[in-house]
């Protein structure tokens, strides 16, 4: 991986289990600056607070999705840039085309492990923020 680890990530899914699963994932990775959002509401909130690197969303939550919540983040000229990985359990073709056009920077189907994850942000390595 040629990112820093002391990057600043945010993830967000309605799940308490998959951010405890994403965030174990990431510490086997090295990265141990890691927040959480429950939706795209409170992660959009999130993002004006503090600086990060990197958003890992889910697609499907409630009130604000994470394709709402990438529109929102991507709009805006200071994250226009931040680097964005969406997450879903549903593959479908449809849901990547429309990420895509949005402006993700990457697509990771759920289930994954370390190794996908590992190799998505090394994807984007390149973008992530010191």
């Amino acid at each position: 991986m040629n990112i820093r680890k002391d990057t600043k990530i945010l993830v967000v899914d309605d799940s308490g289990a998959i951010r405890s699963i994403i965030r174990k994932l990431l510490a086997q990775l090295g990265f141990n600056d890691v927040d959480e959002a429950t939706d795209g509401k409170d992660a959009l909130a999130k993002i004006h607070e503090k600086k990060y690197g990197l958003v890992i969303s889910d697609w499907n939550m409630e009130p604000m999705n994470g394709q709402a919540l990438l529109e929102h983040v991507r709009v805006e000229k200071h994250f226009a840039n931040l680097p964005f990985i969406m997450m879903t359990a549903e593959s479908a073709i449809s849901k990547v085309v429309d990420a895509k056009h949005a402006g993700v920077d990457c697509f990771i189907n759920k289930p994954f492990d370390v190794e996908t994850l590992k190799v998505k942000i090394s994807s984007i390595g390149t973008k992530i923020a010191d």
